[in-house]
């Protein structure tokens, strides 16, 4: 695994303080998705939290009557299956490589067992995943204030 190079990057794991990012080296792993692949697959079990480190993913809800519905497009810095870290790991989406895609996967259980050791850890950890989700609410708000305004 390379150790995330964070000069002049943004996201979940470079905005971790150094000494943070450095506990939980040892408990990353490099992914590769060729397009079209599923990630993950809503109402599956999936423990693994991805920070998206190049290209981008499509994530989809089904919706009754209409279908896999796409809802979000997440690109580099974004995390998906954030719910692998509060230890629910039953997905409500489902994740699909829009191009060629890299992540940074962290394995749910390990990170919320090194979390539970070493509360400065899990507060950063939590802190950080807390300003991920903010940012996910902003980004289906103005989705949603898109749909509205083309009602």
């Amino acid at each position: 695994m390379t150790f995330p190079d964070c000069t002049g990057e943004s996201g979940f794991l470079c905005e971790l303080p150094p000494e943070c990012l450095v506990k939980v080296r040892g408990l990353l792993s490099s992914r590769h998705y060729a397009p079209g692949a599923t990630i993950f697959e809503e109402g599956t079990f999936h423990d693994e939290l991805h920070v998206v480190v190049s290209g981008h993913v499509r994530l989809d809800m089904r919706v009754p009557g209409k279908g896999r519905i796409p809802i979000l497009t997440a690109g580099p810095g974004d995390v998906l299956a954030w719910s692998a870290v509060i230890g629910d790991q039953i997905m409500t989406t489902s994740a699909v490589a829009m191009e060629q895609v890299a992540t940074t996967a962290i394995a749910g259980s390990a990170l919320r067992t090194a979390c539970e050791a070493d509360h400065e850890l899990g507060y950063q950890v939590m802190r950080q995943l807390a300003t991920a989700l903010s940012r996910r609410l902003v980004a289906t708000r103005l989705q949603l204030l898109d749909l509205f305004a083309r009602s």
